[in-house]
């Protein structure tokens, strides 16, 4: 496939230190804030076509992914998924989430709310955290080639560890909503021992 972390071990370590939760995964380095800083200059131009790449690769990997997504968990065929208007719009907009990811990686605060927000929605989206972190390997995997030989091995762990922190505090927000959720639903319902005949 062309890609350093294509190889199974490596995305399956990269996925498994993506289990962390929020508060075990690492924030960004300086050094590595500024490295994905400079290298988004490059990314942002081709984000259309890095969008479209990651989620190709996503659901050639990963095919059960197709699942959460209702448009395409029937299409097979992948030339058709590339030229697909409607996964072009959902890669740009998971390619704006993580332009904001990146414009707010000196403000922690903010990105955290980003993040967590984000986790939360994707539990009305039926999204669950499992393919969270499949998203940041295919990203990596999209924009080597169009870094060329400014991608560096110091750039790649900048970028896993941006994703890793990010994939922790989305499963963060996915938690607290679900447990939002079953806290709302049984307050609705009364509970049927403390009613009286």
């Amino acid at each position: 496939m062309g890609c350093a972390i294509s190889g199974l071990a490596a995305k399956a370590e990269f996925a498994e230190r993506s289990t962390e939760d929020a508060a075990a995964a690492a924030y960004p380095r300086e050094d590595q804030v500024q490295m994905i800083k400079e290298s988004w200059k490059v990314i942002r131009d081709d984000i259309a076509k890095v969008g479209i790449i990651m989620f190709v690769r996503l659901f050639e990997t990963h095919p059960e992914c197709k699942d959460v997504f209702f448009l395409f968990r029937d299409v097979e065929d992948l030339e058709r998924l590339r030229s697909s208007r409607e996964l072009r719009a959902h890669g740009l907009r998971v390619m704006s989430f993580i332009e904001k990811s990146v414009a707010r990686l000196e403000q922690q605060e903010r990105l955290e709310a980003l993040a967590l927000e984000l986790g939360k929605s994707h539990y009305h989206y039926n999204a669950p955290p499992k393919y969270y972190s499949y998203v940041g390997a295919e990203f990596i995997c999209a924009v080597q080639p169009i870094l060329k030989e400014r991608w560096t091995a110091e750039l790649e762990e900048a970028w896993k560890t941006m994703f890793q922190y990010l994939t922790g505090l989305m499963k963060q927000g996915y938690q607290e909503e679900s447990n939002r959720q079953h806290h709302l639903a049984h307050k609705e319902r009364p509970d049927k021992r403390n009613t009286a005949l």
